[in-house]
């Protein structure tokens, strides 16, 4: 194995441990972070689309197993992996991947906004398919701004934490 699947088997293994044991069970104003979507952000560029839709699945899965909820999360993190090369083309640029592109370096606009935009959908998707209502939608749009808050700051305040950028 080389050393970056041994980096993203224990960034999977991490994420989803501090997602269940501490971030579950943090609320702010009875909304709760997903920080463990990290997973699917920090995923090598060029790194293998089907392994990456296969471990989101599985991301989702433990997290909806945990919380016992009916596959709300897998779904989204399944949409999220999907639709990442799209965020990375409007965020980037179209030759996205030619350019070593590290979510990790110092934030810039371009990763600020694949960050943002990659939460957003993620949450959006969860909580129109936890709700599965649109007499409830102003009630979705709510929770899903207050969770991206929440989860943006958390995400982008992880990434420092663990790796720093060069200064």
């Amino acid at each position: 194995m080389n050393s970056t699947v041994i980096g993203n088997i224990s960034r999977f293994v991490l994420l989803m441990a501090a997602q269940i044991l501490v971030f579950n069970k943090m609320e702010l104003f009875g909304y709760t972070a997903f920080p463990y979507i990290l997973y699917i952000l920090l995923f090598p560029v060029n790194g293998n689309k089907a392994v990456l839709l296969i471990t989101a699945f599985f991301l989702g899965l433990t997290q909806d197993i945990f919380l016992n909820t009916s596959g709300p999360h897998a779904a989204a993190c399944v949409c999220l992996a999907y639709f990442r090369p799209a965020f990375f083309r409007f965020s980037f640029g179209i030759s996205y991947e030619y350019q070593t592109i590290r979510i990790n370096d110092r934030l810039t606009p371009e990763r600020f906004s694949f960050i943002l935009i990659s939460v957003v959908t993620h949450h959006l998707i969860l909580y129109l398919l936890e709700l599965l209502r649109f007499s409830l939608i102003i009630g979705t749009l709510i929770r899903t701004v207050a969770t991206t808050a929440f989860t943006l700051i958390l995400c982008i305040t992880i990434i420092y934490l663990i790796k720093p950028g060069k200064q």
